[in-house]
This record gives C-alpha cells, structure tokens and sequence, in this order.
C-alpha cells in the first residue's frame, strides 16, 4: 500500500534524544523517523546503538525527568509517546520483566482485561492465542514453571491476543528454539496477512527467518538514522559498512575458530540427576549422567522446556538435585558440592544466567566485574586491572561507572559473561551467552570464550545459537523432556518433591 498520502503516522520522531537517569552520554540522539500505518519496519543497529531505548519510548514506558532526560519530541498515533501507553502491543528482551500473573491464561487475559473486553470475548482470545504459538498447556499452568523460552511465547501470545495496530517486538524469537521460532513467525505472517493497517517495529540481529515479514529497514546508531530503506537497498549500498559497525547483516556463517579438541581432565559429572519444581506434573530433569572436561566446550541443546537451564543451575551449584548427584572434582572445599560457601563457589564456578538481570549486585560495572576476584582473595588492584582490561575486551569500557540496571541487553549479557570468566574459574556454565550481541561483540565473545577453553576451562553453554555451536563446540548434548537423548523418549517418571 502506498505509505504517507493523507495519513497520520503512527510514530514520528523529530530531533529526538533520551539519556537514562545518572548517565553522561544519550542513548540516542537526534532522532529523526516516520513510520505509517500498515508499515513493518526492521530496526537494526551494533548493540548499545538505543534500539531497545527507542522501543520503551514508543510503548510509553519513559517518563522524563524521572527515567531520564529528553529532548526533541517523539508522538505515537499523534500524541506524546509518554501518554500513550497501552496503545502499542511490546514484547521485551526479557519475558520474565513483563510477567505480572501467576497463571498462563491469567496472563494472556490480562491486557484484554485492561481494555476492559467483555468477558465472554476474553477467554476465546486467550484460548486463540496461546494455540497460536504452541503453549498447550492448562490454563492454570504457573507462569513461573516456564521455561525462559516458554515465557517469551507467553509474551507474545498476550499481545497476539490484545490485537494492537502497532506491535514492537525486541528480538522476540532469540530465546526460542527453532521450531517455536518457526511458529511465532508464522503466527505473524497470519496477523499481518489479516491486518494490513497494522504496523510492525522489529528488533532482530538474525536477519534471514524475519526479511519476508519486512518491507524497510531503519538503521540507528547512537546519533540517529544512518540508513532507511527497502532492506535489500540498505544491504546493498550499505552492507560493508554495517558489517564493519557490527550490525548483523545475511552472510554465510563464521568459521569455526579451531578444530574440535580432545577431552582433558574432568572438572565435573552429574550422575543420574533429577530435578522436579513445585507444582510441575512431570520433572525438569531425569536421570541426566553427563560429564564435563577441562579444554573442552560442550554445548546444552534442546528445545525450550527440555530442562537446558535446569541443568545448568545443577552443574553450577545453584540447585540441589532431587536425586542423584553431581560430584566437581578439580578442586575446591572437601564437602558436598551444593553446600560450597559462595567465597569458594566463585573461585571454581562461573556463572551466567539466562536472566543477567538476577545476577548483578553492584552499583557500577566496574564493580560487578571486580566483586568476584575480590571474593577470591584477588588483591584490589590485580582485581581492578581484571576488571579493566574485560571492559575494554567486551566494549564496556564507556560504561564503567553505569549501573547494571541500565544496560542495554547485549550489554547486559556482556557483563554476566565477564563477570563469569572474571575469576579464571575450572568451570564455566553459561545460559545463552551470546543473546542480544551484534556481529562485532559476537565474534568478540566467541574469541573470548574460545581462549578460555584453550587455557583449560570447561565451558557449558546452553544455547540455541547455531553459529555459537558451528564455531567453538566440541561436543553436544541433547535434551528431551528432562532426558538426555537418546533415552529421551522413555516415558517421564513421577515428580518426586524437592528436598
């Protein structure tokens, strides 16, 4: 359809800037970009660049001056941005921040109830929704039983449901596993093909499974639009340089950066493993014997609810099993494993969430990276000088007095992974390192993971990053329904409760 003649726009941004609270430099400035009903644009730009920033204008959820400042002005549907909350459906980087039910039909008939629907219109809704992107559960089932991916498909059924005209969406399918990837993305085209007023702002750094639901691209860096067009004009005309400033663009996957090695010494061994959480019908993991070799990198793949970041919880020490044990065997205190003091933990064990978030505990970047070689009785300057040389290794260097909290996501993934390797631990167990990272920063923490491994740690990632696997892992593992295959189509065992 044709774009602009006598239309209002549905975003449009006129000298625009935001700083966030306590920060010297802006996210982004001088923002200038009208997008039109029915549009569907991709934003794309190198991690940092203010593409999630952009995204929590437009949904409303920026207020100055108690987030931050702004300057220039940006309008939704012809009104402020800041007054238009609840005109624009959003999911986030992380599902978990915009859970508020406890239960998953609750949490799909949440918006509808906002918009104060009927009730007789509701539940047929959210009974569509959650079949359009694969959660066929009860609808009683608890929110938190969710896998993290799992919730991402919460997210995305709440706004399928609420049927918004204008739909943000920040990488809402880097958590998922191919085939719920797949599904999201069909269930999309399906909207869009039956709605073609609505309009669509898309953050994603692989580009290839989203260009056919695409017609422009909006490249942003810190000072605005660099380029604007139809994507394969943006690739052509500026592909060279978008691959030099790190932004993901189609190409052929990275090389692998050393063939796979040899296993080394064994750090550690889970050994018939089970894991059941409160309220589940059936356990997490089930009789998992898995090993784990210094100077090897094994990659934790499955699809979402398979029990992946169970099982890294388990082999870090953070979840005491149900049943069977994992035993650590490079080192460390002469007691079980799972009742390691935290001082000792973090010496041995490096740690990355699926959820950064729920990790930091400083006021400044700079701190969280020193925090853990001070824990184990790194001197203060040896500490710092770590802490140091990871920020300018990882891109954070700018951000060295910012509050974690802050962060971009990629940003904030960067600083779990440094915060992880800081300590130079025997094992490290990684959920989804590379979430949210341009093709710079990517490479960047491929290399570093790669160099870690060479030095003789473990590494675990849990991961549905094909080229993550492709270029650094020297085994996989597989899970199913809590099971390694291929045992894992062996009928599920009862949920005994956790002790």
């Amino acid at each position: 359809m044709a774009m602009g003649i006598g239309q209002r726009p549905v975003i449009q941004a006129q000298g625009w800037g935001w700083r966030h609270a306590g920060r010297r430099n802006w996210a982004l400035k001088n923002l200038d970009l009208v997008v039109y009903p029915g549009e569907r644009v991709l934003l794309l730009g190198p991690s940092g660049s203010g593409k999630s920033t952009l995204l929590l204008a437009l949904a409303g959820l920026l207020r100055s001056p108690e987030a931050g400042d702004e300057e220039g002005s940006l309008l939704v549907n012809g009104v402020p941005a800041s007054e238009a909350a609840g005109y624009a459906g959003v999911v986030f980087q992380d599902p978990s921040s915009a859970l508020v039910m406890g239960r998953i039909a609750d949490e799909v008939a949440f918006g509808l109830e906002n918009q104060a629907l009927p009730r007789e219109e509701i539940w047929p809704r959210v009974r569509e929704a959650l079949a359009a992107v694969g959660l066929n559960y009860p609808p009683g089932r608890s929110t938190e039983s969710l896998s993290g991916g799992e919730q991402q498909r919460l997210a995305i059924a709440g706004v399928v449901a609420m049927r918004p005209q204008l739909w943000l969406l920040d990488e809402p399918t880097a958590n998922l596993d191919p085939d719920g990837g797949e599904l999201v993305r069909e269930t999309l085209r399906s909207l869009f093909a039956g709605s073609p007023e609505a309009t669509l702002v898309l953050v994603e750094h692989k580009l290839e499974p989203v260009l056919e639901l695409v017609g422009r691209a909006v490249v942003l860096a810190a000072q605005g639009v660099v380029a604007d067009g139809r994507p394969e004009e943006v690739f052509a005309r500026h592909g060279a340089a978008l691959r030099k400033a790190g932004v993901w663009v189609p190409a052929p996957p990275p090389a692998r950066l050393a063939p796979p090695r040899p296993a080394g010494a064994l750090v550690a061994a889970a050994e018939a493993v089970g894991a059941c959480y409160p309220g589940s019908p059936r356990p997490a993991l089930e009789a998992v014997d898995l090993e784990v070799f210094a100077g090897q990198a094994l990659a934790v793949r499955g699809p979402n609810g398979s029990g992946k970041s169970t099982l890294a919880l388990v082999l870090a020490s953070l979840l005491r099993p149900s049943s069977g044990r994992v035993r650590f065997v490079a080192g460390g205190p002469a007691r079980e494993y799972t009742r390691w003091p935290a001082r000792e933990l973090v010496r041995w064990v490096g740690t990355v969430f699926q959820e950064p978030e729920h990790q930091f505990v400083a006021r400044t970047v700079e701190d969280e990276l020193a925090l853990g070689p001070r824990r184990a009785g790194v001197p203060e300057k040896l500490a710092r000088a770590k802490a140091v040389e990871l920020m300018e290794r990882l891109r954070l260097g700018h951000l060295a007095k910012a509050n974690p909290f802050t962060l971009s996501g990629g940003e904030k993934r960067r600083l779990s992974v440094a915060s992880a390797i800081a300590t130079s631990p025997a094992l490290l167990v990684l959920d989804e390192p590379s979430f949210g990272q341009d093709a710079s920063t990517w490479a960047e923490l491929i290399e570093l993971l790669a160099q870690e491994r060479d030095a003789g740690r473990a590494v675990v990632a849990v991961t549905h990053d094909d080229e993550l696997v492709a270029a650094l892992a020297d085994r996989e593992a597989h899970l199913l329904a809590g099971r390694l295959l291929p045992s894992a189509q062996s009928a599920p065992a009862a949920c005994a409760p956790l002790r």
